[in-house]
């Protein structure tokens, strides 16, 4: 495996990030990389503690003379999105990430990199492992499972952590300090349906919506990215003239990855044929012209299969696609405290027609509780007239600002100092942990921060360099000016 990153600058934080690319950690298969977390801080000789529910701990001594500083915790996830592009031989339980350089970032070779949040791991693991830092007392909590569920920093327990200060570590633009965050919540819609023979005189097709961007679901919705699935129910809808009868589809993956792509078990009358393979054209056309500037790569296709023994009935199938029409996808509102900030939104993740049931999964994220949940109401509205059962879990708050924080005005000035310009002050549309974090240790001061990384739950994922080395000496110079207790 090339380890052509282990000798970027800063070697001390990529050579530790090469090693998390060699365990995998694909969220809820996290036992590799929490015994390897464990056991690398047992072996530097530090109080490491694996808690019930697999968040490690690891405690750090301050250095002579700060041991009067207030405590910090340095927190990342140990988990990473498993997304790969379709036909790449890749197994996230069992292969490492393959990586490789170039224009000044670091990439992963057809699937996520887990620089998200591998690099912010990999950061605490160079502030453990060094002996030239200055630094108070330090706590570095690896939590797991965040982004299937934020299951981590969800069970934390109180009094386990002594700090006074959290510095996050998940944060995805280089000379921004981050002080708020959205909440977010897991709907889940299944609708029963109907199966019958396949007409005769029908011929069989495979549809496929391919070659978008996705992205995630919280830090991209705001750039207006194509939905595979919201295309693939439009097409159903567009062209339901043509006596389409649907039997299978599935589309997306992740709740919180922007799907990428979608496609379609389709029986279609024979003497429409020549139309349908028409409409497809037609179709892949026109969502070219509407995402041109977004989704270059844009592609739809339909290739000739085995006719399929069953199809859904006419009237559900038909009343189902409208459904997933009119389902909220994508930005519901803008923030009126902060420009350019994504107030509240919906993601349509993921769908799956199989087996006599219709299977709708989305995640809905706002910064404001009430818009939150009357998002899902309408998501709720969509299916309404069909026999669909709905529900929602999972539920996680978001983290309010605030703007008189002693360790916001410290980084601040340490920024100031470090780099000659002031950084921006912002929230984020994605789930940060601080949220669940912040219930349960209520006295914490916190912050987030990291290096710019593009494309986080997708195969295009990468992290640029230069701003790892600015993030990790902006990390060092901020452990040093931490203020007395």
């Amino acid at each position: 495996m090339n380890n052509e990153i282990s000798k970027l600058d800063p070697k001390v934080v990529w050579e530790h990030f090469y090693s998390l690319t060699q365990v995998p950690r694909p969220s809820k298969h996290e036992d590799r990389i929490q015994k390897f977390m464990y056991d690398f801080g047992k072996d530097l000789g530090l109080e490491t503690i694996k808690d019930e529910i697999g968040n490690i701990i690891i405690k750090k001594p301050a250095t002579s003379g700060m041991e009067d500083r207030q405590g910090v915790i340095l927190q990342a996830h140990l988990d990473m999105v498993p997304q790969k592009n379709a036909g790449v031989d890749h197994d996230f339980e069992k292969d490492p990430i393959e990586t490789y350089i170039e224009d000044g970032w670091v990439h992963a070779k057809d699937t996520t990199l887990g620089a998200d949040n591998g690099i912010g791991a990999a950061a605490m693991m160079a502030v453990l492992s060094s002996d030239d830092l200055e630094h108070g007392p330090i706590e570095c909590l690896f939590t797991c499972d965040e982004e299937t569920g934020m299951t981590g920093a969800e069970n934390l327990k109180p009094g386990v952590l002594d700090g006074d200060i959290l510095m996050n570590l998940d944060s995805e633009d280089e000379g921004e300090l981050y002080v708020g965050c959205a909440g977010g919540v897991d709907v889940e819609v299944e609708v029963p349906y109907t199966l019958e023979d396949c007409p005769d005189n029908m011929q069989g097709f495979e549809f496929h919506i391919k070659g978008l961007k996705g992205g995630h679901s919280g830090m991209d919705i705001h750039l207006g990215k194509a939905n595979a699935n919201k295309l693939l129910a439009r097409f159903l809808d567009k062209y339901d003239n043509l006596g389409i009868r649907l039997s299978e589809a599935e589309g997306g993956s992740l709740r919180n990855a922007i799907p990428r792509e979608s496609h379609a078990l389709l029986a279609v009358p024979n003497d429409k044929v020549a139309d349908f393979e028409k409409a497809v054209k037609e179709y892949e056309k026109d969502m070219q012209q509407e995402f041109k500037d977004i989704e270059p790569t844009l592609n739809v296709e339909a290739k000739e299969v085995g006719t399929p023994k069953q199809v859904i009935d006419a009237k559900e199938a038909n009343a189902m696609v409208k459904a997933l029409v009119a389902c909220p996808d994508g930005v519901e509102a803008m923030s009126k405290e902060m420009e350019g900030l994504t107030e509240t939104s919906n993601n349509l993740a993921r769908i799956e027609f199989l087996k006599g049931k219709l299977l709708v999964q989305c995640l809905t994220r706002s910064s404001n509780d009430d818009a939150k949940m009357a998002l899902t109401e309408k998501i709720r509205d969509a299916f309404k007239g069909l026999d669909a059962s709905f529900s929602t879990f999972g539920a996680y708050p978001g983290w309010q600002p605030n703007m008189d924080s002693t360790i916001l005005k410290a980084m601040q000035e340490v920024y100031k100092d470090t780099f000659g310009k002031t950084p921006e002050i912002k929230a984020v549309h994605a789930g940060l942990e601080c949220g669940l974090l912040g219930a349960v240790y209520p006295n914490w001061d916190m912050i987030s921060f990291g290096p710019t990384i593009r494309n986080p739950h997708s195969p295009d994922e990468r992290v640029n360099i230069e701003t790892v080395e600015k993030f990790w000496t902006f990390l060092k110079a901020s452990l040093k000016a931490i203020p007395a207790k």
